[in-house]
């Protein structure tokens, strides 16, 4: 498990270096995505889909990507986007398109059928944490204005 944390650490935090992540917050970024992924593993492990467990990684990893961006005062996508990369079904996706290129149809459709599934678990991930953002922001300027 060890080797997983640091691993999904690194990598988090070397695509914040791609994609030019202020230095100051390349440590956060790391950190989201070894989170989202201990998530992810520790679902997987305990026999939740994969599918599932990859959305509620996702959730996970957008909601502490929203505190991150309010606490150093940066975009969240700095976090998202470093984040979810650990989550990111890239080898799934090369195995289905291999299984294309030699003419194996059948395990190809699955597996591209799968690899559809995560990346939509993962949109709507961060989509669910968006949403419940927002709700929790209107429900707090509502009470704010009630007291007022």
């Amino acid at each position: 498990m060890l080797a997983q944390l640091i691993t999904s650490f690194i990598a988090s935090a070397a695509f914040g270096i791609i994609f030019n992540v202020p230095k100051s917050s390349l440590f956060q970024c790391g950190l989201v995505g070894m989170i989202g992924w201990i998530v992810y593993y520790l679902l997987v492990e305990n026999d939740i889909n994969s599918i599932m467990a990859t959305m509620a990684s996702a959730f996970i990893v957008a909601v502490i990507s929203q505190y991150f961006a309010k606490r150093f005062k940066t975009p969240i996508t700095i976090f998202n986007v470093s984040g979810i990369i650990p989550l990111v079904p890239g080898g799934l996706s090369y195995n289905a398109m291999k299984h294309f290129v030699v003419n194996d149809f059948y395990v190809a459709v699955q597996m591209a059928a799968k690899v559809f599934m995560l990346a939509g678990a993962i949109a709507m991930g961060l989509i669910f944490a968006e949403v419940m953002n927002q709700l929790v922001l209107k429900y707090n300027r509502r009470k704010i204005r009630m007291r007022g």
